[in-house]
């Protein structure tokens, strides 16, 4: 049980914390959150005010996934004061991108832990599947390369937690796909996920 509370402090218990808001509360110290872009790998720029990020309702975690299925990565705000949700779509010009998820035979079901690494030309983007666990919120098990102007992964490389290697060439963009653990080259562990659809676990 705490001391005697200092009303003067505005000081306050209540004995279950997720009832904070509740109870006309907030923990908040007001500190803006802050939006980086990332320029070229090379810099960063604060785009906060520019893009409306700039919110001080005690941001405890962000979540970034393609909500809309439109390809774009939009960006769920889980807060603990200033309402429990904030959503910003994502209102960039549309550029290309390839979606993946895992389903492991060997490995675990989702692929958690496996090490992706998409070629596209001549660069080599690299995407480990650990999806983020934060405050009362967690990303979906799915990687997303985006892929800038070309049209196309020249190959995809997957290292599974179980050891086995996996390669692909030449996959379209613009697509969401499911893979199998298998052999390299296995069209058929290869699924296109259509806009909507649920993976089941």
């Amino acid at each position: 049980m705490p001391g005697r509370l200092d009303e003067k402090l505005r000081e306050f218990w209540v004995g279950n914390p997720w009832q904070i808001v509740a109870f006309g509360h907030n923990l908040s110290a007001f500190e803006r959150n802050r939006a980086f872009w990332n320029v070229a790998g090379q810099n960063f720029l604060e785009i906060s005010y520019l893009t409306g990020a700039d919110h001080d309702g005690d941001g405890r975690c962000v979540v970034a996934a393609d909500f809309r299925n439109s390809g774009q990565l939009d960006l769920i705000v889980r807060q603990a004061g200033g309402g429990p949700l904030l959503y910003y779509e994502n209102q960039m010009p549309r550029r290309n991108y390839l979606s993946i998820s895992l389903r492991g035979t060997t490995s675990n079901r989702r692929g958690i832990g496996a090490r992706i690494v998409a070629t596209v030309g001549g660069r080599s983007l690299v995407r480990e599947l650990f999806p983020a666990n934060s405050y009362m919120s967690q990303a979906p098990a799915m990687v997303h390369f985006g892929l800038g102007e070309d049209d196309q992964v020249d190959r995809l490389t997957i290292r599974w937690p179980s050891g086995k290697i996996q390669e692909f060439t030449n996959l379209q963009a613009n697509r969401h796909l499911l893979i199998t653990e298998g052999d390299s080259n296995d069209a058929a562990a290869v699924v296109e996920v259509t806009p909507g659809r649920v993976i089941a676990p």
